[in-house]
């Protein structure tokens, strides 16, 4: 098991009873529990045999209960992880992290599962309701295994989950939206299953500061509060959505890093809005069926470094405000119908910005440009971007 996960879970639980947790993609944790003061790292294999369990004896006790629920619901273990889950000795299954908290005085109050991470275990079963007894987990990583099914509704009660990773499994079903009922949920990860239907809209209200649902079949419109999320990273691409992307994101804040919406169905234009997301490092909405011309407002994205509109119906220019964006390093815009390049645009290879303009209509290049027919076809003249009715011009307030 990785070390970085080791002193994560050491600096992350100092103990159970959070009072503000916060965590962002780019590395940085923040948290803060009440009157806690430290924890020690007990490893693996502690055993306390008094007469009478104390309380942290108790709550091993349920864990031992849970986890050997789990084992019995997994019937395939290739890599022997499970091997190692016998007695109640908990802490010294492989996979199983505990710390030992300290409370307000120094004292040590025994020890806690902190966390579980079985990333690449190739485990074959289900996960069990049994799980929710495991009541101050705050990671539960499971990423690249074969658990199939539903997740349990009881997963709601880990009330200090902070991570959730359950990545490219073959969990099936409508959206678990009792994970929205996780208190302390920061980190949500359910790329590559087979979750179906609609989003809800609740995702978008909490305070998830990592939201990845690409890869599923999620259908239907993205919910138009999209804009409220507090998110730094939001994957929605490889899906099934259709509609427009939300005016809604004329209200998001600056927070933003990563939103990627590509390969869905979706229509409309880019909204105005994109350019308050003056943080924001990528975007893509690549493979859609978006059209009508580029909003003026992506001249705000100062930080942009990765902006993705191939395989759409955009027309008209590409202009200078696109292409001098500072901080570029890969512009595609391969297989749409703009038309006219402005001056800056001649100039990204001499600073080394990867690009891609083929499939296009610009006259004169000889890099696979449509057939003059397939341009006809389509009027590059006006936008056909949607506008958020009323809403004010985006002014670039950092970047010019």
């Amino acid at each position: 098991m990785e070390k970085s996960l080791f002193c994560f879970l050491c600096f992350l639980l100092l103990q159970i009873g959070a009072s503000e947790a916060h965590f962002s993609v780019g590395g940085s944790v923040s948290i803060t529990f009440g009157e806690v003061r430290g924890a020690v790292w007990i490893g693996r294999g502690i055993k306390h045999s008094p007469p009478n369990p104390t309380p942290s004896e108790a709550k091993l006790s349920r864990v031992y209960t849970a986890l050997q629920s789990w084992k019995s619901a997994i019937t395939d273990d290739p890599n022997k992880i499970l091997d190692t889950w016998v007695g109640s000795d908990v802490c010294g299954y492989r996979g199983v992290f505990c710390v030992d908290p300290q409370d307000g005085l120094g004292d040590q109050t025994g020890p806690i599962i902190a966390g579980i991470d079985l990333n690449h275990g190739n485990l074959q079963g289900t996960l069990v309701k049994e799980l929710s007894l495991i009541k101050d987990i705050s990671l539960l990583h499971l990423n690249s295994n074969r658990f199939t099914g539903l997740i349990p509704h009881i997963f709601k009660d880990l009330p200090f989950l902070i991570e959730l990773d359950l990545s490219n499994n073959q969990l099936c079903g409508p959206f678990p939206i009792q994970l929205l009922h996780i208190p302390n949920l920061i980190f949500l990860d359910l790329r590559f299953n087979n979750f179906s239907g609609p989003i809800p809209e609740d995702i978008f209200n909490k305070r998830l500061d990592v939201i990845l649902l690409n890869h599923n079949k999620f259908d239907g419109q993205i919910p138009l509060n999209l804009g409220n999320s507090p998110a730094s990273v939001i994957t929605l691409a490889n899906n099934r959505f259709s509609g427009n992307i939300p005016f809604s994101l004329a209200n998001v804040g600056p927070r933003l890093k990563e939103i990627l919406f590509l390969n869905n169905h979706l229509t409309g234009g880019i909204p105005e809005g994109v350019g308050l997301w003056q943080d924001l490092r990528v975007l893509d909405v690549s493979y859609n069926s978006l059209s009508g011309d580029l909003p003026d407002s992506l001249s705000c994205l100062g930080d942009i470094e990765v902006l993705n509109l191939a395989h759409n119906n955009f027309s008209g220019k590409l202009s200078d405000s696109v292409c001098s964006l500072g901080r570029l390093e890969e512009l595609t815009v391969a297989s749409n119908f703009f038309s006219n390049l402005d001056h800056e645009c001649g100039k990204l290879s001499s600073r080394n910005v990867h690009f891609d303009f083929s499939g296009n209509c610009f006259p004169g290049r000889n890099d696979r440009q449509r057939p003059e027919p397939e341009c006809s076809a389509i009027a590059s003249g006006g936008s056909n971007s949607p506008r958020v009715p009323g809403a004010r011009p985006i002014f670039c307030s950092r970047h010019s």
